[in-house]
């Protein structure tokens, strides 16, 4: 059987076309896989550098609610110091026949248990503000751990989207990239979107 020379070069023609067109698909898809992964990985950046000050914010308010509390027992034993010494100035009062001498330190005392008493209170408030304080920016340090996780996700199936050249991974990869950069805006921007069951998992 002969072969015809110009159905051959028809065929190569077709493969080459064929070649040509396959090679632009995949050439657009690499590069929408290189612009998400620099996006991503600038938002991730931008997202760090939020996360790096409020771990900061995070690790003063524990120090000032650790101070506070330290102050706040040291006010506690001066004010019972403060009753003690004023009970027994009572009692020696209650049995001395000149109580005159007594009332000056009775009243001294009393002050000072009063001022102890109300000094410690303050404390408290500031220990829990500090907690408080913590809490809040826990809150938001969660939500960018956990934008984190799926952004790193997304970059792993965005590698492999461009290994395989497989388009169906790239619009998987776009799940995890959806909720991460929700959860980087919700950090960035006070949002309170906290999926606690994920979290919990997480930590």
């Amino acid at each position: 059987m002969d072969v015809d020379p110009l159905e051959a070069v028809a065929q190569a023609n077709e493969r080459s076309v064929a070649q040509a067109a396959e090679d632009r698909a995949t050439s657009k898809l690499n590069t929408l896989v290189a612009i998400t992964v620099a996006i991503l990985a600038t938002f991730m950046g931008v997202c760090k550098v939020k996360d790096d000050n409020i771990v900061q914010s995070m690790q003063q308010a524990q120090a000032n609610k650790i101070d506070h509390w330290a102050f706040y027992q040291a006010r506690n034993i001066r004010e019972e110091i403060a009753k003690a010494t004023l009970v027994q100035l009572q009692l020696g009062a209650a049995s001395a026949p000149d109580r005159s001498r007594y009332d000056e330190s009775i009243a001294y005392y009393q002050k000072l248990v009063d001022e102890q008493s109300r000094k410690k209170e303050e404390l408290k408030k500031l220990a829990d503000q500090d907690q408080k304080a913590y809490d809040d920016a826990n809150f938001r340090d969660d939500q960018f751990d956990l934008s984190d996780a799926l952004l790193a996700i997304s970059i792993s199936l965005l590698a492999v989207t461009s290994l395989t050249r497989k388009r169906w991974l790239f619009v998987v990869a776009m799940v995890p990239t959806g909720f991460g950069i929700l959860m980087g805006l919700a950090g960035l921007l006070g949002w309170t979107i906290h999926p606690a069951a994920l979290i919990r998992l997480l930590s």
